[in-house]
């Protein structure tokens, strides 16, 4: 692919928007980013708060420890740490860098700033309001389509941002992408154009799996993998990425580069790919282009999908790290192609059911399920069109897998969070 083709611009620019770095699962940071952003128009805490959030933002933000908060969890704790801090201008890092004196504010505001939170009607799958007042004024600000994608910002009823919600595609896009394409971006692209994002991800999300596999976080999914499966890196590679997820689920302070706005999937995506071309010792270029490879690759899947279903993400990253672990074997088209199909097959029944601990054994599921399909069409063997979902050629299956998790899991989603918000 020559530079001055748009595709490659396009491709660059993609995924300069979608691999950057956030502290803490990203939805309550969202919470947090339209909280402090409302704090920011007020100039001061607010004295009382009210927030509407969409079904699968309450999914998402039940279980997760939010760092910074001491082990805290849930909608009101992730709005109290934005109100306490406010410079959403750090957007997805905005609870990147606590003080002692902002703790103690929100826990303050946890005691004495009532915070109601309802769900939002309509049919919006991302979506955030956050309303506040204090001092006799009121700010209002909404998040939706992605993450940071503040589409509204108003002081005492004067409108002073207003833009689009943007809903297509992972970040408010229609989908650039095919398998056949990225191939040829990632075979031919000047590294020089890409290089300081991908070292980035590899620092930041190699750091978190260290983190992850001391076994202080989470369910330790990733040591028990290394524990009783032992150490060739098909284990390791499920180990890293559980690892990681290990320790961002158990609320760790270290950042991660998110890929289609979900740090699970940014690091599902990358660490098993760094963990084979350490392996096969391939060299820094090709590690580079097989990043390029499985970034790519998750954020084509996604795009159909959207960014929260109850389709688990982690699925369309595992299966692209497998797809990209057979680029780094030396398959083309045909043996990534093929790989991607045959783990689609495998396990695109994973659902979502929020961000927990339990996220960290979904990826490494689904990173199993990447590496069995690669290794299925190493050994001749493959799924064929008309077994379940699966379709003719990788495009069209990624379609079918898109319909099932952006249209047929709409009850599954539904259902998912009633049973969430029971009373246990």
């Amino acid at each position: 692919m020559q530079k001055t083709d748009p595709r490659y611009t396009a491709y660059l620019k993609l995924l300069k928007e979608e691999l950057v770095p956030a502290m803490g699962c990203t939805e309550p940071v969202a919470i947090a980013l339209a909280c402090a952003k409302a704090r920011d128009l007020l100039g001061a805490p607010p004295e009382r708060a009210a927030l509407l959030v969409s079904g699968n933002i309450i999914k998402n933000v039940k279980s997760v420890v939010v760092p910074n908060t001491g082990g805290g969890r849930g909608i009101t704790t992730a709005a109290a740490i934005g109100f306490a801090v406010g410079g959403a201008e750090r957007e997805l890092q905005v609870i990147s860098a606590v003080t002692d004196a902002q703790r103690a504010e929100m826990a303050r505001l946890l005691n004495n700033c009532p915070i109601e939170v309802a769900p939002a009607e309509g049919p919006e799958v991302f979506y955030i309001q956050a309303e506040a007042h204090a001092g006799g004024h009121c700010a209002r600000v909404r998040i939706a389509g992605f993450h940071t994608n503040i589409v509204l910002a108003e002081l005492d009823g004067r409108l002073l941002e207003q833009k689009s919600a943007q809903p297509a595609g992972p970040a408010g896009r229609e989908d650039p992408l095919t398998v056949e394409d990225i191939l040829d971006f990632a075979d031919t692209a000047d590294l020089a154009d890409i290089r300081p994002v991908l070292d980035r991800q590899i620092a930041y999300n190699t750091a978190i799996r260290d983190e992850g596999l001391t076994g202080r976080w989470g369910a330790a999914i990733g040591c028990t993998l290394l524990r009783c499966y032992g150490r060739d890196v098909s284990v390791r590679a499920r180990a890293a990425a559980a690892a990681g997820s290990d320790a961002r689920m158990g609320g760790c302070e270290k950042p991660v580069i998110i890929n289609s706005g979900s740090g699970n999937q940014g690091m599902a995506a990358s660490l098993p790919v760094i963990e084979y071309a350490d392996e096969l010792g391939c060299g820094a270029d090709k590690r580079y282009r097989a990043l390029l490879v499985s970034n790519l690759l998750t954020i084509h899947l996604k795009t159909g999908i959207g960014r929260l279903s109850a389709y688990c993400g982690a699925v369309s990253a595992g299966c692209a790290a497998g797809a990209a672990i057979a680029y780094l074997h030396g398959g083309g088209y045909k043996e990534v192609a093929h790989t991607l199909v045959n783990s689609l097959a495998i396990v695109s029944g994973i659902v979502c059911d929020g961000a927990k601990p339990s996220c960290a054994a979904k990826i490494a599921s689904a990173v199993d399920a990447g590496i069995i399909g690669w290794q299925m069409y190493v050994g001749g063997q493959q799924f064929y069109a008309g077994d379940g979902i699966v379709r003719k050629g990788v495009e069209e299956t990624i379609k079918t897998v898109s319909r099932v998790g952006r249209d047929g899991m709409l009850d599954t989603d539904r259902e998912i969070l009633r049973i969430m918000t029971e009373t246990v």
